[in-house]
């Protein structure tokens, strides 16, 4: 019989209340300098934190920024099940719109993504913490309606199961990061039911 191991000696995770610190450190530095000048150490020093004590729960930066940011923008819980294909991606897209609208997130999501075109490494933390999540999000909804019995499963599956996923995270993207405004209620409720009506179309 083995010998549970035990914890390494000052390996343990930050406190709940020094995570806390840590996280508003963040997001304040990102918001302040952007990603490109934000160090372990700066955030180290404005969470009032030992730099070790960062370096033993992340390896690097991008890993500390992706999984900060990531907490605002993947929700614990699994998408809303409303029934119909329509009010699913209704759900998705408001979802996807109020994160991008977060105050404290508006001007941070843009530079992540455009320091994530010159750091392969940033882009990897990326695709991991933030948009591989939401992106299986997406296709959970779809597969609610196969289950219905909206969609096929080819189609929830394939190329056009791509470019809905891709649909329901650029449109928002797009009004909030280039036009500088969330897209409106009347806006998400079109999307969401031009694209189930593209889906449930007879072919």
């Amino acid at each position: 019989m083995s010998t549970p191991r035990r914890a390494p000696s000052g390996a343990a995770v930050l406190r709940p209340e020094l995570t806390e610190a840590v996280v508003d450190a963040v997001l304040a530095e990102l918001a302040e300098v952007g990603h490109g000048r934000l160090s372990m150490q700066r955030v180290a020093a404005r969470a009032g934190v030992g730099k070790s004590a960062l370096y033993r729960r992340w390896p690097g930066k991008d890993e500390m920024v992706m999984d900060v940011v990531g907490r605002f923008g993947v929700p614990a819980e699994p998408p809303p099940d409303t029934g119909t294909l329509v009010g699913d991606l209704h759900a998705l897209v408001v979802g996807m719109r109020d994160w991008l609208d977060h105050p404290r997130l508006a001007s941070i999501v843009p530079d992540l993504l455009a320091e994530s075109r010159r750091s392969p490494r940033l882009a990897e933390a990326f695709r991991e913490r933030l948009s591989g999540p939401r992106r299986d999000r997406s296709r959970e909804v779809l597969a609610r309606a196969v289950a219905r019995g909206e969609i096929t499963p080819e189609q929830a599956g394939g190329v056009e199961a791509e470019l809905v996923v891709d649909l329901l995270g650029s449109v928002p993207f797009w009004r909030v990061a280039v036009h500088g405004g969330p897209i409106d209620d009347q806006g998400a409720t079109a999307l969401a039911e031009l694209v189930a009506r593209g889906m449930t179309a007879p072919r």
